[in-house]
């Protein structure tokens, strides 16, 4: 059984689906994880950097898988190019996932689940969904070493989510965990860094807009 880490395990808790496309797939560890567990039953592990294909290809043969996964090599979403019904993209920035899916959203044509692991700014992601007609029906912090992610869960639907819900996450914003406690705390710190930095600057819109959110994440931590 091939070992994947904490947010890769979380991330295969979403799946029970036929056909995968795992975009940015580096090994092709989640893929392989999945059919071991009898998640999924076929793949395809989507690359666009050469090291990373040659490797995902590689551990395919190692797990005897050349059958259930292919590895192709291709920028985002462009490697699908047959009826899939879950799409993961994981590992990456928020503003990269959200930018992959909104170049490649005329593959989204029947509605394939979404789940979707951003390392930072989850944001634009959200924004993205809601504007392709996705809605978020599950959200998830997990803490791996000492960096918090986020994990949305998102299916054909409609959502109208508020500036609060867009930033912090509607169902997060619900549940508010310890992790969500502690992930804000940090971005609160940080950004009051910079609000001191930018105190004596010039550019006063930048340092508005940092005291804004500032005092947006003071009122939700309360």
């Amino acid at each position: 059984m091939i070992q994947i880490n904490k947010r890769l395990t979380k991330v295969s808790e979403y799946l029970n689906h036929n056909k995968l496309a795992d975009i940015g797939s580096d090994h092709a560890y989640l893929p392989i994880y999945a059919i071991q567990k009898g998640l999924i039953n076929k793949a395809i592990a989507g690359e666009v950097v050469k090291g990373p294909f040659l490797a995902a290809q590689q551990n395919t043969k190692t797990y005897g898988m050349t059958d259930s996964i292919e590895v192709k090599l291709g920028n985002g979403l462009e490697v699908i190019d047959e009826t899939i019904d879950v799409i993961t993209i994981c590992g990456m920035g928020g503003p990269l996932i959200a930018q992959i899916i909104e170049e490649g959203q005329h593959k989204l044509n029947e509605y394939p689940d979404l789940i979707l692991q951003a390392n930072i700014h989850a944001l634009p992601i959200r924004q993205v969904l809601q504007k392709i007609g996705y809605k978020i029906y599950d959200e998830q912090l997990i803490k791996d070493k000492k960096h918090i992610y986020e994990i949305l869960v998102a299916k054909k639907g409609t959502m109208l989510l508020d500036e609060k819900e867009m930033r912090f996450g509607p169902i997060l914003l619900k549940n508010k965990s310890d992790l969500f406690y502690e992930k804000w705390q940090r971005e609160l710190e940080s950004l009051n860094k910079i609000s001191k930095q930018l105190e004596h600057h010039d550019d006063q819109i930048r340092y508005n807009e940092i005291n804004q959110q500032i005092l947006q994440i003071k009122e939700v931590l309360k």
